[in-house]
């Protein structure tokens, strides 16, 4: 029993090893807001894929292909020459009011420090007005182990976290000024 007792505590020491030195997890994050306008006229706004500039306070100028098509594209040109984002639609549904799309080949992690980063927006009615959903799922932008500062999963969650909120906030006041 003493001789297997050294090698019980290595593998054991083996398998701790192994749990702790595992890549990034994929995190999930949500956020919705009631806007006092038609779930129509909110989603005249958000249904429109190629023209997100018109709600997204942040975005300056959009260059898209495809429409509202899945697999249509486009590229988001940020205010402020904050960078660029490309972004495919997965799925759209006018008569669900949902719209998926996903951001492909992510270049610069100054812009959004995400991989694998992919959102469905929905509109519904709500009372007199709206509830809009944003979900997102993403992983950190560095995936091997041990993630430089501004690549790890505090400033994904955090850049999602502003994207989303900013995002809303800015549909809610396009919409409600309409």
């Amino acid at each position: 029993m003493k001789k297997l007792l050294p090698l019980v505590a290595a593998s054991s020491l083996f398998w701790v090893g192994l749990v702790d030195a595992h890549g990034p997890t994929r995190e999930k994050y949500s956020e919705s807001i009631e806007i006092s306008a038609s779930p129509e006229a909110v989603w005249a706004l958000v249904g429109d894929f190629s023209h997100p500039e018109k709600w997204m306070d942040v975005v300056e100028s959009t260059t898209a292909e495809g429409g509202n098509e899945k697999g249509a594209t486009r590229e988001l040109k940020f205010k402020g020459g904050a960078g660029a984002l490309k972004e495919e639609l997965k799925n759209y549904d006018a008569e669900k009011k949902m719209i998926q799309y996903k951001v492909v080949d992510p270049t610069d992690p100054a812009v959004l420090p995400v991989n694998n980063y992919s959102a469905k927006i929905t509109v519904e009615a709500s009372g007199s007005g709206s509830k809009v959903e944003w979900d997102t799922a993403f992983y950190r932008w560095f995936l091997n182990n041990n993630p430089p500062e501004g690549q790890n999963e505090a400033a994904a969650k955090a850049a999602v976290e502003k994207v989303v909120k900013g995002g809303l906030a800015s549909l809610k006041s396009v919409a409600e000024k309409k």
